[in-house]
């Protein structure tokens, strides 16, 4: 029997921090259950993205007025922020990206359309989201690469046994999840960046599903590249951060053209271009979006990753062992993972379970999540998937179980 944990911090005041969680859906409190798709934001990032736009805002850089001059040292204070946060070694190393999705393009185009010839090798798993998919099958096809993959176990961890087999003298870069935004597992990074290490080979994390859930130390990973997006961590949309190592930075060109990535622009030809970071930001940033990041993450650090990291693991694993009391119900994953749970109730479509489900107030996410090779192995065409968050309750996932025991009820008495 599972018992909530003393926290360090009141639910019922982190709760009252998210306005949205007051909402009812179809008469019912809203039981959000999606935070891995985008996590609900709390009023002090509301209010600094609002106090911005209405107290600082004007475009950053190169502006000698006031206005200007705050704003650009409001989102460079974002930028040591994250420095700190992650552990890296340099502010430069830091970039501001839409997201995930923009950040591994543009190290795909950028490193990859540079560094990458015709033969040379790309590994990613079967686990990727399509964002740390499509990039790279583009890049292959572009540079005459090829992609080679790592599968995974029925039990939903990687075959780690089957990574030394498929690197060989060709392979240029790694590319792995850091947390599957499906299964929720925990991949060992730090080993596999080791191992890719030891053949020189390039490594990039996508960090998306793991950057709320616990502390990442890019030194201590020692990977070459890791990216996430701030809506996954209580911030903005639109805006994201791609890490990257000062020495690979400096030799990769710049992606897009614009606005602050130049240093000189000569016509016909003989444009120079920016240090980092600021080479990879061309045009206009989301500075409103930055600063809205910026105090997620001191959201996140008053609260303390460590308690958020362990009341989020008794929500795991309170809500796994409730949803295996349910007939016909298949859990997908690993028993030890992070954020998400994948399931579906029997033969019944993940799509009808998640409308029954929104019935009673509850949000989950179902379809293929991003991750069509995911589903191909499974041999499923979708999965329901509940997300977790450090704003969710033992309440809520009671209410979670029983409305799923009361679907399957129904749906097998159609049935019959």
């Amino acid at each position: 029997m599972f018992q909530e944990i003393n926290m360090n911090f009141d639910i019922e005041e982190v709760r009252a921090g998210f306005p949205i969680l007051k909402k009812k859906i179809n008469g019912y409190p809203l039981a959000y259950f999606d935070s891995a798709a985008s996590a609900q934001r709390p009023l002090n990032v509301i209010k600094a993205e609002n106090s911005f736009y209405q107290n600082r805002y004007a475009a950053v850089h190169r502006g000698i007025h006031s206005l200007s001059t705050q704003a650009t040292s409001a989102m460079e204070k974002v930028r040591y922020q994250i420095k700190s946060y992650l552990n890296a070694n340099f502010s430069e190393e830091i970039i501001f990206v839409k997201g995930t999705t923009e950040a591994i393009n543009l190290i795909a185009n950028s490193w990859g359309g540079s560094q990458l010839k015709r033969g040379d090798n790309i590994i990613i798993t079967v686990m990727e989201h399509h964002s740390n998919i499509v990039p790279w099958q583009i890049i292959a096809e572009r540079t005459g690469a090829y992609v080679n993959v790592l599968s995974v176990m029925q039990n939903g961890e990687l075959d780690l046994d089957k990574l030394e087999k498929i690197i060989n003298d060709r392979t240029r870069l790694l590319a792995v999840t850091h947390v599957s935004n499906v299964l929720g597992t925990i991949n060992p990074i730090k080993d596999i960046v080791n191992e890719a290490k030891k053949a020189g080979i390039v490594t990039v994390i996508d960090g998306a599903q793991a950057i709320m859930h616990q502390i990442v130390d890019v030194q201590d990973i020692g990977c070459d590249f890791y990216v996430f997006s701030g809506h996954k961590m209580y911030g903005p949309n639109g805006i994201g951060v791609l890490y990257g190592r000062k020495e690979l930075l400096e030799i990769m060109p710049p992606w897009e053209g614009g606005g602050s990535m130049i240093n000189k622009v000569v016509l016909p030809t003989g444009t120079t271009f920016n240090q980092i970071p600021w080479r990879f930001e061309a045009g206009t940033p989301n500075t409103g979006g930055i600063i809205g990041l910026g105090a997620a993450i001191s959201y996140i650090k008053s609260l303390g990753l460590h308690n958020i990291h362990e009341y989020e693991n008794m929500l795991i694993n309170y809500a796994l062992t409730e949803l295996n009391s349910i007939p016909n119900i298949i859990i997908y994953g690993p028993k030890v993972r992070t954020g998400v749970i994948a399931f579906n109730l029997g033969k019944y479509h993940a799509y009808d379970v998640g409308c029954f489900l929104d019935k009673y107030g509850i949000a989950i996410r179902t379809g293929h999540h991003c991750a069509m090779p995911l589903m191909q192995h499974y041999e499923v065409p979708a999965m329901c998937r509940a997300s977790f968050a450090f704003y969710n309750t033992i309440e809520e996932i009671n209410r979670l179980v029983t409305a799923l025991k009361r679907i399957n009820y129904l749906l097998d008495s159609i049935d019959k």
